[in-house]
């Protein structure tokens, strides 16, 4: 490990980079990683750019909130034609209508 290695390091961990839990493919040195550049402090070989995932990103592959809301709707109009108790009812109602405000609250926001 040569020192400007370790001050090169050093720098990048002060300034927000993480250490790595994945040691350096080529000499299972340690790394540092900030903003995608991964740095062995070992080797000074630095592996292929990691591609770090942006929230728009992981919003597209989870469900959204609009799709849960509908699912919720879906099972409640279910249960509300097949219950006969008339108290259970109201309260399936009123659960139908606060994801209904819910659902209107998301629509005005977007």
């Amino acid at each position: 490990m040569t020192e400007d290695l370790t001050k090169k390091a050093a720098e990048m961990l002060l300034k927000g980079a993480t250490l790595l839990s994945e040691p350096c493919p080529y000499c299972k040195g340690v790394r540092v990683m900030k903003e995608g550049y991964a740095l062995c402090i070992g080797c000074g070989r630095q592996p292929e750019k990691k591609e770090i995932p942006k929230q728009n990103q992981l919003e597209e592959t989870s469900p959204t909130i609009e799709k849960t809301l509908e699912k919720k709707m879906k099972m409640l109009t279910k249960e509300l034609e097949l219950e006969e108790d008339h108290e259970k009812q109201q309260n399936i109602l009123k659960t139908i209508n606060s994801l209904l405000e819910t659902m209107e609250k998301i629509k005005k926001k977007q």
